[in-house]
């Protein structure tokens, strides 16, 4: 028990510090945007208007989608950059092959694929960014001491699928067969995340499984996953948080879901969920 404490006290503490450093990447400005004209929390590349109103149009759907998820509304409007050229984008957004983004410090930026070869996905990836900027505005801009499969995890779950559609619930669970699954151990910290490649997954395998294990975890106790988020939201440390709810570890915790897998008895809250195939 004390031993714990003193983790608890030290975790605690690095919590505190991870969240007053802000990125440098903060510092740069957004510009090259103009309000729509009907909706000022969308900004939009100019002469691309119409994708603009696509994304005004999705966006009620979307900001209420995150507001029940997390049971808490946004600390501010959220704003939506529009970006309608890989100009654009890739000027704001350096990370390559991606449709979405929130970048430091909680900007959300859209690329042109969900005006074009991706514009069906527009709904759930807006959902799925929100959902990001929600939680950035109450603990700072994907907060470490939240592991990423969470956050990600997260994130798919409340924008029912969207940023995870390009691998299947079957695919998922063939690769944790495989031995490929994540690490519930692994700690973050603000200069090292554990993302796919950490535990041999590619991302859309990654953001598949981490959908599956906060789904899962949700169908099980709605109750106590309420409590864990309220926490999270609050800035508590997530391992404390998650500690504080269950009285175990999430890798004590999910070993349920790991077992589910291997014993083809997965329980989670997705259903039938078919996915797109991946992009070449």
């Amino acid at each position: 028990m004390k031993t714990w404490l003193v983790v608890a006290v030290l975790l605690a503490t690095v919590q505190g510090c991870a969240l007053t450093v802000s990125n440098p990447r903060a510092l740069q400005p957004i510009d090259g945007f103009v309000p729509l004209a009907d909706d000022a929390r969308v900004w939009v590349e100019p002469g691309y208007g119409a994708y603009g109103e696509r994304v005004s149009a999705a966006l009620p759907a979307a900001i209420a989608a995150v507001e029940a998820a997390h049971t808490l509304p946004f600390l501010r409007p959220p704003r939506v950059y529009v970006c309608g050229s890989e100009e654009c984008f890739h000027r704001y957004v350096y990370t390559p092959r991606l449709s979405a983004a929130v970048i430091p410090d909680n900007r959300v930026i859209l690329s042109p694929n969900l005006n074009g070869r991706e514009s069906a996905r527009l709904p759930g990836l807006l959902t799925h960014e929100l959902a990001h900027l929600h939680l950035g505005q109450r603990i700072g801009h994907y907060n470490s001491t939240v592991p990423v499969w969470f956050h990600e995890g997260w994130a798919s779950l409340t924008a029912n699928g969207g940023g995870a559609e390009y691998a299947s619930d079957a695919q998922a669970y063939a690769a944790i067969r495989a031995g490929r699954r994540i690490d519930l151990v692994a700690r973050d910290t603000p200069d090292w995340r554990h993302r796919a490649g950490a535990f041999g997954l590619n991302i859309f395998e990654f953001y598949r499984e981490s959908m599956l294990l906060v789904g899962w975890l949700k169908t099980q106790d709605e109750a106590r996953f309420h409590q864990l988020v309220l926490a999270v939201q609050a800035n508590t440390d997530f391992e404390i948080a998650f500690w504080n709810v269950y009285g175990q570890s999430p890798a004590t915790r999910l070993t349920g879901f790991f077992d589910g897998v291997q014993g083809n008895a997965v329980f989670n809250d997705n259903g039938q969920t078919l996915a797109a195939p991946a992009q070449p």
